[in-house]
């Protein structure tokens, strides 16, 4: 017996096939090897068209398939995991209406804004955890005020891993976990966000009937069968968005316990037991795959933008052709820490949340002609975006998440020990990097919802530790670099911390 679990991201379809006994990843693949056409016709707009994740699920699907030679009627389930944040709109004939909205469309800030003041901060963040922001329901309500032709042709609204369920099952339904990632879940009701659709003026049938993200959620269809290759027989078992379903990869499910990510941008997303939120709206508070109304599992979504972006542009713009990123790593070798004194501010990617949304842009600090080479550029840079998870964590420990072990991937900037050593030493708290992706973790949720695992449980996710990153005696050298990087932030931001973050977070 075997398990299919997706990834959809917005510049490919990752997917993995599992042997169910035994847990063995037997196939990973993606489509495309090139990164899938995003639409601007704007400035701040990003669309994609549904029918593209199909069809790279589909082509993943047979290539899967064919490689493992596994025949289909042995594959019992399917799992999903998307790109958050989306919005897909639908026809009573299943048709898509126009382009989804995705995650880094930005045409709803002022909506999300404007609504945050008119029901008021308390409202918003003791229902919704969040404000209204940029989020799904904000983006609906742009539809609804400049496509009136289009809403009004809307038989539902969905967020994308909604869309690839039913074009999977014909089903049309969504999770709790997938509401609250578009800020219309109301957690202190245990409802749809009634308020605030009434005040954008959206009708709340617009929206699916709710399934829990770990069930059976139908089998595949005919023609999704025809077009994957797989048998009518497969069910969905699960759904949940990329950053709870990269927790759920990680095996983190219980408070205090976090998972982190190293990519274009970096998450730090950490479990609650509370219905707990950030005043300043720096966080993010989304309901956890293993949420219940009598189980209260909130994880709390640090994002930073100028992250993994920031050393790719350093790799490409400053190290020579043909240098990898395993020849980069080689280099900072020989550089001490704090990069004899070159500091670079990595927030070059756009507005920050976690500095309440302010855009500082990216700055190299102390620049020395005769001392600094390329070497130092790169440890530079690593230790930028390690100080931006530091100082973002804060955030974190004032909520009271208290780790005793961050748990990350094996496939982004954590693989880095320069990296990860600056973010354990600065938080005195262990790194584990997991031979862990988020296609195999949906695998292996979806077994649950299938009925093949019983429970979900973090010994189903547990991986092998592929590397741990312990603190070392060194924290006077990380945090005589750290709080230099942290005055060139206040000098650019124009504030002035009132005490050292780190220490904050190391005593």
């Amino acid at each position: 017996m075997y398990l299919i679990g997706y990834d959809i991201g917005s510049s490919s379809v990752k997917a993995a096939l599992i042997e169910a006994a035994s847990g063995k990843t037997i196939q990973l693949t993606q489509h495309p090897a090139i990164e899938m056409d995003i639409i601007s016709r704007q400035t701040g707009w990003a669309e994609q068209h549904p029918e593209l994740w199909w069809e790279a699920l589909c082509i993943a699907t047979k290539t899967l398939l064919e490689n493992s030679k596994v025949n289909s009627e042995d594959i019992k389930s399917i799992g999903i995991s998307y790109q958050m944040h989306g919005l897909v709109l639908v026809d009573k004939n299943q048709h898509v209406l126009r382009p989804a909205i995705i995650w880094c469309d930005s045409r709803a800030v002022d909506i999300g804004k404007k609504a945050f003041d008119s029901l008021g901060q308390e409202h918003c963040l003791s229902h919704y955890l969040n404000s209204p922001g940029n989020f799904t329901a904000s983006k609906l309500k742009w539809v609804k005020d400049n496509e009136p032709q289009v809403y009004n042709n809307i038989h539902k609204a969905m967020l994308p891993g909604d869309y690839i369920a039913m074009r999977l099952t014909g089903e049309i339904n969504t999770t709790i976990s997938g509401l609250s990632e578009g800020i219309l879940w109301d957690f202190k009701n245990h409802t749809i966000a009634n308020r605030l659709l009434d005040h954008y003026g959206i009708d709340p049938n617009l929206f699916p009937s709710i399934k829990d993200g770990i069930s059976n959620q139908g089998q595949l269809t005919k023609s999704a069968a025809e077009a994957t290759g797989l048998s009518t027989k497969t069910i969905v078992g699960y759904r949940a968005g990329d950053q709870p379903n990269n927790a759920l990869s990680l095996g983190v499910f219980e408070p205090n316990e976090v998972a982190a990510t190293g990519g274009t941008s970096g998450v730090v997303y950490g479990i609650s037991d509370e219905y707990i939120y950030d005043e300043q709206s720096r966080i993010n508070g989304f309901a956890h795959i293993n949420h219940q109304k009598d189980q209260k599992r909130v994880g709390l979504l640090l994002c930073i933008n100028g992250a993994g972006i920031q050393y790719s542009w350093i790799r490409q713009q400053i190290a020579r052709e043909g240098t990898s990123y395993a020849d980069m790593e080689r280099m900072i070798s020989s550089i001490p820490i704090g990069a004899d004194g070159l500091r670079i501010i990595p927030f070059g990617n756009g507005s920050e949340r976690m500095l309440e949304n302010k855009t500082p842009g990216a700055q190299v600090n102390n620049l020395q002609f005769n001392r600094h080479t390329r070497a130092h550029f790169y440890r530079a840079a690593l230790e930028g975006i390690a100080f931006s998870f530091v100082y973002g964590f804060q955030v974190l420990k004032e909520l009271g998440i208290q780790p005793n072990v961050i748990k990350v991937g094996n496939d982004n900037l954590f693989q880095s020990p320069v990296f990860s050593k600056t973010i354990a030493n600065l938080l005195e708290c262990p790194i584990q990097v997991m031979n862990s992706t988020g296609a195999v973790g949906a695998a292996k949720a979806g077994g649950v919802g299938a009925g093949v695992y019983k429970n979900l449980t973090a010994d189903l996710f547990k991986n092998n530790i592929q590397e741990t990153f312990y603190p070392e005696n060194q924290n006077g050298q990380y945090l005589n670099a750290f709080y230099s990087w942290q005055d060139d932030l206040d000098r650019l931001l124009g504030t002035k911390s009132e005490k050292p973050i780190a220490q904050n977070l190391v005593h």
